[in-house]
C-alpha cells in the first residue's frame, strides 16, 4: 500500500528526524546504524544523515557504534514543562488528592496512540509500574487515555481504534477493537473512566477530564492505586469525588486565563 502524500505545508525530513528521536527515546541504551534504520524505514545513508545531524546538535551522542540521546533533550523538556504554567497551578490539587487518599495522582494529554505524563504526585504506596514525567502509555488501555480518546470526533477515533498497535497486556485486556470503543463511549457518557487490571495485573485507575472554555478535553487526571486497596466500586464511591473537584479547580484556570 502507497503511503500517503504529506500535506503541502509537512516538512518531510523534520518529520523523520523527529520520529528518529522518539525511536532513540525508547531505546535508551542505545540503538546501532543497522538498527535505526530498520526501525525508522530509513536507509542506512538516510539513518546515518539524521543520527550525525542529532550528534552535531548534540541531541544524540555515539559511543562506538551505538547512538543514544543526549541529557540537552531534558533541558528543552523542562523549559517546555516550566512554562506550561497549567500543571504547576494544578499540582496543588493533584497534591490534595493524594494526600487524602495517601494514592499517586497523574496528568496527562493525547499524543498519538499514547498518553504523555505533564504532571505526577507520586503517593505513599509502591506500584510496580514506574512512572514519572515524560512517561508514555498506550491510551487504549490507560484510564487516561480513554478519558482523552472520549472527546474525539466519530472518524477521528475509528481510525485511531482501526490503526493503534493493540496487545493483550494481561488476561484482563480488552483488545477486541468494537470493545474498546463502547468502554470509550461509556467514559464520554460518565465523565471518568475505570481501568481494571489491563495494564497490569494488580493495577487500578481512574481518570477524569480537564476540560477548557470552550469544552474541549486538553488532559485528564487519575488516581493509581493497588488492586487489594480498593474494589472499583470503592474507587467510584470514595476516589471519583475528590477527582472530580480537583478537575473542577483546574479548570477554572481556563476560565479566568
Amino acid at each position: 500500500m502507497a503511503e500517503a502524500p504529506l500535506p503541502r505545508d509537512n516538512v518531510g525530513s523534520l518529520q523523520r528526524g523527529l520520529a528518529v528521536m522518539e525511536i532513540l527515546a525508547a531505546h535508551p541504551g542505545g540503538l546501532t546504524l543497522t538498527e535505526m534504520a530498520e526501525r525508522a524505514q530509513l536507509t542506512r545513508a538516510g539513518a546515518r544523515r539524521f543520527l550525525l545531524t542529532l550528534v552535531a546538535t548534540e541531541y544524540a551522542v555515539q559511543a562506538g557504534r551505538r547512538f543514544s540521546l543526549s541529557p540537552r533533550l531534558l533541558s528543552v523538556a523542562r523549559t517546555w514543562l516550566q512554562g506550561a504554567s497549567l500543571w504547576s497551578y494544578a499540582e496543588p490539587f493533584m497534591r490534595e488528592v493524594a494526600s487524602r487518599l495517601n494514592e499517586s495522582s497523574s496528568a496527562a494529554v493525547l499524543s498519538g496512540e499514547d498518553v504523555v505524563y505533564v504532571a505526577r504526585v507520586p503517593g505513599r504506596h509502591i506500584l510496580s509500574v514506574a512512572l514519572h514525567v515524560g512517561t508514555r502509555l498506550p491510551a487504549w488501555c490507560t484510564s487516561m487515555g480513554r478519558v482523552l480518546l472520549s472527546d474525539l470526533p466519530a472518524p477521528q477515533l475509528r481510525e485511531f481504534l482501526e490503526n493503534a498497535k493493540i496487545e493483550r497486556n494481561t488476561h484482563k485486556s480488552i483488545t477486541d477493537r468494537a470493545a474498546l470503543a463502547s468502554e470509550i463511549t461509556k467514559a464520554a457518557q460518565a465523565g471518568f473512566a475505570i481501568v481494571d487490571e489491563e495494564l497490569e495485573i494488580g493495577l487500578r485507575s481512574i481518570a477524569v477530564p480537564i476540560r477548557d472554555r470552550s469544552r474541549k478535553i486538553v488532559a485528564a487526571i487519575n488516581v493509581s492505586t493497588q488492586s487489594s486497596r480498593f474494589t472499583t466500586a470503592e474507587m467510584k464511591r470514595e476516589i471519583l469525588p475528590h477527582l472530580l473537584a480537583a478537575a473542577r479547580n483546574i479548570e477554572d484556570f481556563f476560565i479566568v486565563q
